[in-house]
């Protein structure tokens, strides 16, 4: 579905990515990690259309992404981010409707029976029925992010990008978001999504990319990433791996022995 072939990004005028090549394929789930300021966000962007790579192509389905018309793109690409501003009255039904626009004429206000079909669907699975009628700004940070989410499921877009979705979430919500998101995964709809938990990104992800150092370091199997001293590389500290009951490989930073 979307296919990048040396892409360099930049930001403010400064090149933050470099020698980017990768494809995210249908029906599969990809982590990016990395430290902060390393360019996820941007490069999470650049493959919405958003921005435009100083270098190389994005492309969806062979077409570069950011010459798709805006509400063509909405219809491929659904994209979560936690900096997104809405108007202080909104009802928390009204944004979750906001995900059907691309898929109406301009001149339609009204829902359809798909619109309706879709919204509910997207409330039941983020479990936030209760909020309906509740004004979007007064929930906490945590619901608001349940609300984002539900909002991208409606938008029906084979293509979810998500900028840490599981920010401001409880251990148990994080897990039930990431759930549902690797439950979608099984249709066909296909997730890349920015984390900042190595292990909670090797528990649902098909593959990692990690990036560092200006670039992508490794685009592999969680396993593969994990037992990889590129990770120490990517965040400039040794990282210990153990392995647990059930066998998976789990990373925490090596204990520091002052001298």
């Amino acid at each position: 579905m979307i296919r990048a072939r040396g892409v360099t990004l930049q930001r403010g005028g400064r090149r933050v990515l470099a020698g980017i090549d990768f494809d995210l394929r249908p029906g599969e789930f990809v982590a990016l990690l990395g430290p902060n300021g390393v360019g996820k966000t941007t490069l999470l962007r650049a493959c919405a259309g958003f921005d435009v790579p100083a270098a190389g192509s994005i492309d969806l389905d062979g077409t570069p992404i950011h010459r798709l018309a805006v509400a063509q793109r909405a219809r491929h690409i659904a994209m979560l981010s936690s900096d997104e501003l809405l108007a202080d009255e909104l009802r928390v039904r009204d944004v979750v409707a906001i995900g059907r626009f691309p898929h109406r004429p301009w001149w339609r206000f009204s829902a359809t029976e798909e619109d309706e079909r879709a919204i509910a669907t997207a409330v039941a699975a983020t479990h936030i029925e209760e909020y309906l009628d509740r004004i979007f700004t007064h929930l906490s940070s945590g619901e608001q992010q349940r609300v984002w989410i539900a909002m991208a499921l409606a938008q029906g877009a084979p293509l979810l990008l998500l900028d840490e979705p599981t920010t401001h979430l409880d251990v148990r919500v994080a897990h039930n978001v990431l759930a549902l998101l690797r439950e979608r995964t099984k249709t066909g709809t296909s997730v890349l999504c920015v984390l900042h938990d190595i292990n909670e990104a090797a528990a649902v992800a098909d593959r990692i990319a990690l990036l560092g150092c200006g670039r992508m370091l490794a685009l592999a199997p969680p396993a593969e990433v994990l037992a990889s001293p590129l990770l120490d590389e990517a965040y400039g500290i040794a990282m210990h791996r153990a392995r647990t009951e059930d066998g998976r490989t789990i990373v925490v930073p090596a204990p520091s022995h002052p001298e």
